[in-house]
């Protein structure tokens, strides 16, 4: 079959599907692109002339585009994910902060950067960067160290050998994240014999490992011995489908369950074992529980930073760790027993393994008090009543209570992820996608248009802080283009309230951390508050928007949002001060260990004292 190699990658795509437990999807359903020279005529032309077959989606930022990939790969629990073209040079580069937070968060991503020409017959081309190094190194070569997988096809015929390796890479639960495939233009271009049996109908199968057996014996025997176990919900759970094991698993054992941000939702926020998120922005049951745990049962979890609190959290001298996860990477962490396996079929093997064993009453006790002493800090933070602008908090407190169950809520960086963890009440595993293993700045508005082609049928909201929005709004303009009813709210503080809070008590006072003109007299940016009026750029782009002053005003702009079939952007401004929810952990940041300021040299001796708590789990 003679085809240019892009109409050869473009059928090929159209015919790979993706099965798990008997369900079979298209996995590549279509590709986002922006077209310019480097692919315009090469995989630009193969989607027009194949467009029924692989439909084509245009964003407005080439990182935009991985965004809205991944979450879309995320919702559906990465069996299926989007291919995404770019044109040379900035085109191409601008999708590697998404690949690295694609690979970061395990999610798969096909990206297809065109690159320079294989011949060299015109060098330089336009965009083209030279390298005195080596005449085959071009920009990129920036995606090897955030893909998965890496190839550059400099020969039409490469690409067989190199799609089979895409497609197992993207398929493949421990191995999978951004795959990169290098086209350079005039090969994209370049005709070839292709063999029919590459186009084929082939199904990729994701299994589900089973445990060994050994393993499951040893992390019973470890499970029956605690006395105050714990477990830590990750992404590993909502990915695998095993919410359902978990929760019968926790009701039999009595085992409390607390959770990472990809791990929010698969027990529900008020189920008897919940007691939330873990770690730096976790909640005080939690926390307090963790501090006490002699067994920490991990499941489907990376054991990041903020879910550790630094290696700070797990502070019983004698803990022990059973991590359940399909990646030997992740379950080997913090010397733990190793169980590798598939979450849900973990889950049942450690459940039957603990058939008739739970915890003692009194422990259980102690968790539901817990609980429901903090959902009443929830509670109060979000009714604070602050005034004159209202709390983060409250807004978060009446937008949950707005949402229903299944209702999406989308999130990244900034305040609103701590917040969030803390207060956040989800009760479907599919409806808290707070991206917080790259915490990318940007995510929040891509991500709602790639969540709302993978869920249609759910209500999808959009959490954005007024430093993410300027970061990248445009896609404002793909939600508009393409019809997608998402509702945006834009939380406008004027600065950055995380960094600056953080700023504040590491002894930098809050420098740079706010969007503020240059004070003629300081030098500072520390002048008047910048007329920036974000809900007049989003109606420029296309939304409707609806402007909230009041947590009563913002309540009534989400139920219009909610009626509206349009693409709607709700303004709120709130108190860039707080109040925030009360912390009960520690992030490792490190301080000046010498200063001028008297708020560094303090700041540096509670850095201090915190560091002396931190630990390797030997």
């Amino acid at each position: 079959m003679r085809l240019t190699t892009a109409q050869a990658l473009v059928k090929f795509l159209a015919n790979q599907y993706s099965e798990r437990d008997g369900v079979e999807q298209r996995l590549i359903p279509g590709t986002w692109g922006i077209f310019g020279h480097g692919n315009v005529a090469g995989l630009g032309q193969a989607l027009l002339q194949y467009h029924q077959e692989m439909p084509y989606y245009l964003a407005r930022n080439e990182q935009g585009q991985v965004h809205a990939a991944a979450a879309f790969a995320k919702m559906r629990n990465r069996l299926q994910t989007f291919a995404c073209t770019a044109s040379t040079g900035p085109g191409s580069t601008n999708m590697i902060t998404g690949a690295a937070l694609a690979t970061t968060n395990r999610l798969p991503v096909l990206l297809l950067p065109s690159d320079m020409f294989a011949t060299r017959a015109p060098d330089p081309v336009l965009q083209q960067l030279e390298d005195t190094r080596g005449g085959d190194v071009t920009v990129n070569d920036a995606f090897r160290p955030v893909s998965r997988y890496f190839d550059r096809i400099t020969r039409p015929e490469q690409l067989i050998p190199a799609a089979l390796a895409a497609m197992r890479v993207l398929t493949d639960p421990v191995e999978t994240g951004a795959v990169t495939l290098c086209l350079p233009q005039d090969v994209q271009a370049e005709a070839y014999d292709w063999p029919e049996e590459f186009f084929r109908r082939r199904v990729w199968h994701v299994d589900r490992p089973v445990p060994a057996p050994e393993a499951v014996r040893r992390a019973v025997d470890l499970l029956r011995d605690a006395e105050k176990p714990l477990i830590v919900a990750g992404g590993g759970v909502v990915y695998s489908e095993a919410e359902h094991e978990l929760r019968a698993f926790a009701e039999a054992t009595g085992i409390p369950v607390a959770d990472t941000h990809a791990g929010k939702g698969a027990v529900p926020w008020d189920h008897p074992c919940s007691v939330g998120g873990l770690g730096s922005t976790g909640t005080t049951a939690a926390n307090a529980l963790a501090a006490e745990a002699d067994v920490v049962l991990g499941i489907g979890t990376r054991y990041s930073d903020f879910t550790t609190a630094s290696h700070t959290v797990f502070g019983n001298p004698a803990v022990r760790f059973v991590n359940l996860n399909v990646a030997r990477l992740d379950a080997a962490k913090h010397s733990a027993e190793m169980v590798l396996a598939d979450a849900r079929r973990g889950i049942t093997a450690l459940h039957e393994g603990l058939a008739g064993w739970q915890v003692d009453a009194a422990y259980r006790d102690r968790v539901r008090s817990l609980a429901d002493e903090w959902q009443r800090t929830v509670d109060a933070c979000f009714t604070a009543g602050h005034q004159p602008l209202p709390a983060q908090t409250e807004i978060l407190g009446a937008l949950n209570k707005a949402l229903d169950d299944r209702d999406v809520v989308i999130n990244a960086a900034g305040s609103m992820p701590g917040d969030l963890q803390m207060l956040w009440r989800a009760r479907d595993p599919k409806a808290y996608n707070v991206e917080y293993a790259y915490s990318c700045m940007g995510y929040e508005i891509a991500a709602g248009v790639g969540t709302k082609l993978a869920a249609p049928d759910r209500e999808v909201v959009v959490l954005v802080g007024d430093g993410s929005y300027l970061m990248m709004a445009q896609e404002l303009v793909t939600m508009v283009s393409e019809g997608l009813k998402v509702i945006v709210v834009v939380v406008q503080n004027h600065g950055f309230a995380s960094i600056g809070s953080l700023s504040e008590s590491l002894g930098s006072q809050r420098f740079g951390t706010s969007y503020r003109y240059r004070s003629q007299d300081s030098g500072l940016l520390e002048g008047d508050v910048l007329p920036v009026d974000l809900a007049a750029n989003a109606e420029s782009l296309g939304a409707t928007v609806l402007r909230a002053s009041t947590v009563d005003e913002f309540t009534e702009a989400i139920a219009r949002a909610k009626a509206n079939s349009t693409t709607t952007v709700v303004h709120v401004e709130t108190d860039l001060h707080g109040p925030n929810p009360p912390g009960s952990a520690w992030w490792d940041v490190p301080v000046s260990e010498v200063s001028e300021l008297d708020s560094t040299r303090k700041a540096h001796e509670n850095y201090a004292a915190h560091k002396r708590r931190q630990r390797h789990y030997l």
